[in-house]
């Protein structure tokens, strides 16, 4: 008899070390997102926040609202390891439109999560969102990268000329909730979050992938944000796959001739092109959350 508890005990261990062995926390690979901008909605906002000097051109703004599209969808990859993250867009991108809308293929959260806030973004500094950050890596729009370790974070983009815009990352206080939904095939966990600039943030993050990161340089949770909603701005993204793999995130999207500045520095230089009444604090925090998100 103690033979044989002897034998059940040494299986028992034995199966516990090839589990252990054979044990794999996701800390590099690949996550596609999906980010939705809901393009009504913030070039109506920008219209009804349209002050007396600018009149005009909200006029016609509001002409063409009608032919736009509710939304638009943009297919990024965020490279992840244990030390840094990258986020750039594919190579190439196929939006399904369907009834002059933009197809969404990934979940959304209720009206209640993403309703209320400003409209936030590029045209209301005065320029086209496609024309005022275009390039990146190989012209294919711009590249957020996350030093984890360091806390350090690069912005590459393009504006007639190459930029590399460096700062440290930012705190972001976050408040947990007991709501969960399933992101990608993982269950995950919404939290409440919000910038030091109050920019509120609605997260939903898994402990399944070990790594304190996410997309648009969010940061600060015990695991990886998948589900990443931002209602002022009117802007989501949506984890839609996972591919683990055992490479370190890419270096070769970063431009050698790019022109080095402090993301800060890049928001004063380009404020100086903004019409007067519209160069204050609140205008070039706007600009330096649509370069982040």
């Amino acid at each position: 008899m103690t033979k044989l508890y002897l034998t059940i005990i040494l299986c028992c261990l034995f199966g516990l070390s090839v589990q252990a062995q054979n044990a794999y926390f996701g800390t590099r690979g690949t996550i596609s997102f999906d980010k939705v901008t809901y393009t009504k909605a913030r070039m109506r906002q920008l219209s009804n926040e349209m002050n007396s000097t600018m009149m005009d051109r909200g006029m016609g703004m509001m002409e063409h609202l009608d032919k736009m599209p509710e939304s638009h969808t943009e297919k990024l990859n965020f490279y992840f390891d244990e030390n840094a993250t990258v986020l750039m867009p594919e190579e190439s991108t196929g939006d399904t439109k369907q009834n002059g809308e933009v197809k969404m293929r990934a979940p959304t959260v209720s009206s209640g999560a993403v309703r209320g806030g400003r409209s936030q973004g590029a045209s209301r500094i005065g320029g086209n969102q496609r024309g005022m950050f275009r390039g990146g890596a190989n012209k294919n729009g711009k590249v957020l990268y996350q030093d984890l370790k360091a806390g350090r974070a690069d912005i590459q983009l393009d504006i007639d000329e190459k930029y590399m815009l460096s700062e440290t990352l930012d705190s972001i206080t976050w408040r947990f909730t007991e709501e969960f939904r399933n992101i990608a095939g993982i269950n995950c966990r919404r939290v409440n979050g919000a910038t030091k600039d109050s920019l509120y943030l609605i997260a939903y993050y898994s402990e399944e992938i070990p790594i304190s990161a996410g997309p648009a340089l969010t940061h600060g949770l015990p695991g990886m944000i998948l589900g990443l909603v931002i209602p002022e701005m009117h802007i989501q993204y949506w984890a839609t796959a996972i591919n683990y793999s055992n490479k370190l995130v890419p270096t070769d999207w970063r431009e050698k001739k790019s022109k080095q500045m402090k993301l800060s520095e890049f928001s004063d230089l380009f404020g100086r092109y903004m019409p007067r009444n519209r160069q204050n604090e609140s205008a070039k925090k706007r600009i330096l959350e649509q370069l982040v998100y």
